[in-house]
């Protein structure tokens, strides 16, 4: 299979602010039409001015496209790479203009999220749309959800086998843990005849990784939820469930913390995780062991351009998932009917 069929790819991601006088105007994109003050949304970058002000996910972006593009040069091929985001700089709008002014009309698009859902899934397909409205002679064609693929399933387990096999395993739990969601927006996600897609593919991705690396027992558990506390959202969070598995059995003393729904080391990583479960289980006498995310690795790449040859020849990718892969058809119809019907965006990275 080659590349070939496309003449660009588009890396689409959620955006971050890179210093302490973009992270309010960053946070307005986000929130836009929900009406949120700007006292409540200094309150949410606290998160980000406790770093500068400043996001990875930006530069993580920027680091994945250097891998990509060493591994098309690898493979003695072409394909230009260009960088958009929703809420901040580059936008993708952008990152069109400058496609179409480079001359390319067939572009391929890897959003950065493996999964199904609003937010992870059909959003991104929003940002298409409006790409194909105001670019109407450029194609846009997003790839196919990877959580199940064999090279993420495979980069994800090395590092669980890793942690497992260093533990005392007596004394040690597993969590998998996902950005959760609404309820009801994890109800719709996969529309009526595949309804919560998004929660079952995390639980599928933590399940083939699990068995990969040989675990005997783990549980998946939810973080960074935001919003109207009386909404119900998945639950349990991960910090609770640490304290929870504390309070039922004084023997464990080390939590290996998985963080299958993110491709790299972002804010929900770097505060949900390195700082705030880090400091539940320091009050705890617990040692907590964060593997890492794979998107910087260089067999991620790998991935992403397989994805580009299985989408140019019309095939579907590799999956070792039984639960439903979505992506754009060739005629441009991202989304069966009823798919992941729309929810008011939260908050991310």
């Amino acid at each position: 299979m080659s590349l070939s069929d496309f003449d660009a790819l588009l890396v689409l991601s959620f955006g971050g602010p890179e210093g302490e006088d973009e992270v309010i105007p960053f946070l307005e994109n986000v929130t836009k039409g929900r009406g949120i003050p700007r006292e409540r949304l200094a309150e949410v970058g606290e998160h980000y001015f406790n770093f500068g002000g400043v996001s990875p996910i930006n530069e993580q972006n920027r680091t994945i496209i250097s891998n990509i593009e060493a591994e098309i040069e690898r493979r003695g091929e072409t394909l230009p790479v260009y960088f958009g985001n929703r809420n901040w700089r580059p936008f993708a709008l952008e990152a069109a203009d400058e496609i179409k002014a480079d001359g390319h009309r067939n572009v391929a698009v890897f959003a950065t999220s493996a999964w199904g859902g609003y937010s992870a899934c059909r959003q991104y397909d929003e940002d298409i749309v409006k790409l194909r409205e105001s670019h109407g002679d450029i194609e846009f064609t997003k790839l196919w959800q990877f959580y199940g693929h064999p090279t993420f399933v495979s980069l994800m387990a090395d590092h669980v086998r890793q942690a497992w096999e260093a533990a005392d395993q007596a004394t040690t739990r597993v969590l998998f843990t996902a950005h959760s969601v609404p309820n009801a927006a994890d109800d719709a996600s996969g529309g009526p005849t595949d309804a919560n897609l998004y929660s079952r593919q995390v639980e599928e991705a933590s399940r083939l990784i699990a068995e990969a690396a040989g675990l005997p027992s783990y549980e998946v558990v939810w973080q960074s939820r935001s919003g109207n506390p009386a909404t119900p959202w998945l639950e349990p969070d991960v910090v609770d469930r640490t304290e929870e598995l504390h309070d039922e059995d004084s023997s464990i003393k080390h939590i290996i913390c998985v963080p299958v729904g993110f491709i790299t080391d972002h804010m929900e990583v770097i505060w949900d995780l390195d700082t705030e479960l880090k400091e539940a289980c320091d009050e705890r006498g617990i040692t907590l062991t964060r593997t890492p995310t794979v998107g910087l690795e260089p067999e991620f790449a790998n991935l992403v351009l397989d994805l580009v040859e299985n989408t140019a020849a019309g095939t579907e990718p590799k999956t070792l998932s039984t639960i439903t892969v979505q992506g754009c058809t060739l005629n441009g119809a991202p989304c069966k009917e009823g798919c992941c019907t729309p929810q008011r965006p939260q908050p991310q990275s």
